[in-house]
């Protein structure tokens, strides 16, 4: 583990010093959602400078929010379909800009991000229904599933392989590939990660799981697989490559959805990192095991589409 990764591992652990707390927050139902938003929206307007040579401009799609993000030389015909995290209840396009924007530099490709709805005001399956829509809207547009990429970190990743379970169901084509970060997949928190990895992880604050996914489920089957895609048939889905790190309580919602679709004949690339955090690999170029994961990620997208 390299010094930078150690450091970034320790800054994330203690970061609540730097806020002037002396204990770590706890995230229960009396915290304020709209806090939590505002927060995550202050923050991305303060830390996200404008990258060089990446543009973004809002899209004509009207069933929400939506915007390209596009570096110089990108293809025309190539699009990445991008679902930001946020742990169900917060993010967005604008707020992601830098991580996908640094992604979609790496990779060479155009992006399309998109305000999926939130919970608790919308709980499982909007958010999926929504990822359906857009899309339906690129294909319509005429890029072909061939040259269509889907990727997405934490709970966009669990959202974006749920999506691919209700387009199969709804008679969609497959997109040609699936990156998911630390992907969200198990509404119902069985992974032995929750336990043996709390200690470890820097990034999960004590009880932010449980009140995050009570809110995403609602009323909901926790089970259902446009929830939680882990319990989901996965057969005919599409190349996926997972990156996730070891000292993450969400550890076993990717190596066990990788099992399960390995069983279920899908082609999948899953890494677990020792020591490494949540979503790790899209703090690329900060330190030498982000570099290496987004990097072999880059190259899985581009083995599949041909490049």
């Amino acid at each position: 583990m390299s010094f930078k990764a150690k450091l970034m591992h320790t800054m994330m652990k203690y970061r609540h010093l730097l806020k002037g707390h002396l204990y770590r927050e706890v995230i229960d139902q009396n915290t304020s959602i709209e806090a939590l938003r505002r927060e995550c929206d202050e923050r991305a307007e303060r830390l996200c400078k404008p990258l060089e040579g990446v543009t973004y401009s809002a899209t004509e799609y009207s069933g929400c929010y939506a915007e390209w993000v596009e570096p110089e030389n990108a293809p025309t015909n190539q699009v990445v379909l991008y679902f930001h995290g946020g742990g169900f209840v917060m993010g967005n396009a604008r707020s992601h800009r830098n991580i996908v924007g640094g992604f979609m530099k790496r990779l060479g490709m155009k992006a399309l991000v998109f305000d999926y709805s939130l919970a608790p005001e919308y709980p499982a399956p909007t958010a999926v229904n929504d990822s359906a829509a857009i899309y339906a809207w690129l294909l319509e547009q005429g890029y072909q599933p061939k040259n269509i990429v889907f990727a997405g970190d934490s709970a966009g990743g669990g959202i974006e392989l749920a999506t691919l379970l209700k387009c199969k169901d709804d008679g969609l084509p497959m997109p040609a590939v699936c990156a998911a970060f630390s992907p969200c997949t198990d509404m119902t928190i069985s992974g032995e990660s929750h336990k043996t990895r709390a200690k470890a992880d820097p990034c999960t604050p004590k009880g932010m799981t449980e009140t995050y996914l009570g809110y995403y489920v609602g009323n909901g089957d926790p089970k259902c697989p446009y929830t939680s895609p882990l319990f989901g048939e996965l057969s005919s889905l599409p190349p996926i490559i997972i990156q996730v790190g070891n000292d993450e309580t969400l550890r076993d919602d990717s190596t066990r959805f990788a099992e399960r679709a390995v069983q279920a004949g899908v082609e999948v690339q899953c890494r677990v990192w020792k020591g490494m955090f949540h979503c790790f690999p899209l703090l690329a170029p900060m330190f030498p095991e982000a570099t290496e994961a987004l990097d072999e990620v880059c190259k899985f997208i581009w083995i599949k589409l041909g490049r």
